[in-house]
Order: C-alpha cells, then structure tokens, then sequence
C-alpha cells in the first residue's frame, strides 16, 4: 500500500509526505489538535479528504492547494489518497503561524482581526514556484544528518510562497525566474500529452513545442511529475480508459480507439500490464451481469 513519512520540523510544525504509488487508494486518519492550521499540496493525481464522520468530503487536485482552518473544533485527518497520487501537507499551530506574519497580519485572511475565530477554508493553485519546492520535498538526497534543516527551510519557504502577493511569475526580484518559466513549460507539455493521447507528439516535437531541450524536459517532468514523459502517459491513458468503461458507454474496442491503440489486443495487453486484469474481466467485475 501507499506510504507516509511525518518529519517534525518544531514544536507544532510538522510535515507530512503522502506517497502513494499503488493501483488501490490508500486511506490515512491521523489525530490533529484544535487550532493547527492545515495545508495540503496535491502534487499529483488526487484524494478526497472526509469530515464529520463521511457526511462531508473535499477534493484535493492535483495542482492543487487546500487550506484548512477551524478554531471552534478539531479537524481529524481523514484523507483517502487515489492510486498514483503524491501529496505534501502541512500543519502548523496558529500562534507559530501567527508570530511569522504578525506585521502582515492584515493580508492573510483568516489571521484578520474580524476573521481570527471563525473557520477558513480555501483552494488555490500551487504555483510554479511552489511546485520546484514541493518536488523538493519529494526528492530528498542530500546527508541524512541535514534533512531536518533542510526540511525546516524548504517548510518555511512554502508557506512564504504560498503568502506571495505577486502574482506576476515575471518579476524582477522572484528568485525563481528561470525556474518557474521551466516548470510552466512542463506543465505545457503534460497538457499538451494529454490534449494529444491518441496520437502524442515525439520528444523531440514535444520539446520543441514548449521550448525546452529535450534534455530539460525530460529531467524536468521526471522531477515534477515523478515520472517520465511516456510513462505518465501510459499511466493517465490507462486510469482514463478505466473510467471510459466504469461509464458503460464504450466497449472494449471502443475505448482502446479512443486513447489510441488501433488492435485491441495491444489495448488489452496495456490494461493487464497497468491493473493485472483485462478490460472484459475488470468490466465483468464492476457488472456481473454484462
């Protein structure tokens, strides 16, 4: 099953990374005090999060950025994480949070003077810049004996890029410039597959499209979307093909065209390959009766 790493940073500071590499959800319940705020980083695929014993459920997307806060009561970790999924989430104590911003206390919502007691709730996109630090986070290899420092500045680093009242990614003084324009480009790319997975372009034609070395591009989607170009392909192609037959609108044939296989015995062998079952077997054990 998926797997999860909680690095305390300080007292009421911890990270957590949520790994899940698996084709079955993974589900997490983990405790957390009232008045910690929480953050949480869908880097890739997606999860659902559940309140109030299931009566209430949140999506986490990938790109994606929760926020959540509640003074009046504790908000207990109660996350399902969908297969080939990777989240980083963040909790933090609201007088440490406090005391960081305290002469900017006016331009983060909730620590407003009207807001500082009532429940926050928010979604953001992650931004580029955001997304070189959570790919940090997630690609760890450096002395053991300095990942606790390292974490602690990469932690705090997130929360301030997540704060940034600029939202121009052009800015003289972002540090991040070259990178951030990178990571656009990436994402370009992994639209670009996705908007064209029946017939994806070369690497090379891909690269070019975006303006990236194909050196560049490679190591870059691996290190964003852990993965490579292809193989995050074939793992979208596939999960899209599952819901195409979850729907009961296509048959097998019909779904193999649609994502791109022109023989349906290559389709058959790819969706084996990807969840050890044919799509005539999975479709008979979602519907006995087909």
């Amino acid at each position: 099953m998926g797997s999860q790493e909680e690095i305390k940073i300080e007292n009421d500071f911890t990270l957590i990374r949520f790994q899940n590499d698996e084709n079955e959800s993974f589900n997490v319940k983990r405790h957390v005090n009232q008045g910690l705020i929480q953050f949480h980083f869908g880097i890739k695929g997606k999860a659902k999060f559940v309140f109030n014993d299931g009566n209430y459920a949140l999506d986490l997307r990938e790109e994606k950025a929760l926020l959540f806060y509640n003074p009046q009561k504790e908000l207990p970790l109660n996350l399902k994480i969908s297969p080939n999924s990777w989240i980083i989430s963040v909790i933090i104590s609201i007088q440490k949070f406090h005391g960081l911003f305290s002469s900017e206390a006016e331009h983060i919502p909730f620590l407003s003077t009207d807001n500082k007691d009532k429940k926050y709730y928010k979604e953001t996109d992650i931004s580029p810049s955001m997304a070189i630090v959570l790919s940090q986070l997630f690609h760890y290899n450096l002395n053991p004996s300095i990942k606790n420092l390292y974490y602690k500045g990469k932690g705090y680093e997130l929360l301030s890029l997540y704060f940034n009242r600029s939202e121009d990614p052009n800015a003289e003084q972002c540090p991040f410039l070259i990178d951030e324009e990178n990571v656009l480009k990436i994402k370009k790319a992994k639209e670009i597959i996705i908007q064209k997975m029946s017939e994806p372009p070369g690497l090379e034609e891909l690269a070019e499209q975006v303006g990236l070395s194909l050196k560049r591009l490679k190591m870059g989607f691996k290190q964003i979307y852990g993965d490579t170009v292809y193989g995050f392909l074939f793992d979208y192609k596939m999960d899209y093909a599952r819901q195409l037959l979850d729907s009961g609108s296509y048959n097998v044939n019909e779904v193999g065209l649609k994502i791109g296989y022109s023989t349906g015995s290559h389709f058959i062998a790819a969706f084996k390959k990807k969840f050890a079952t044919t799509p005539k077997k999975y479709l008979m054990s979602i519907n006995p009766n087909t």
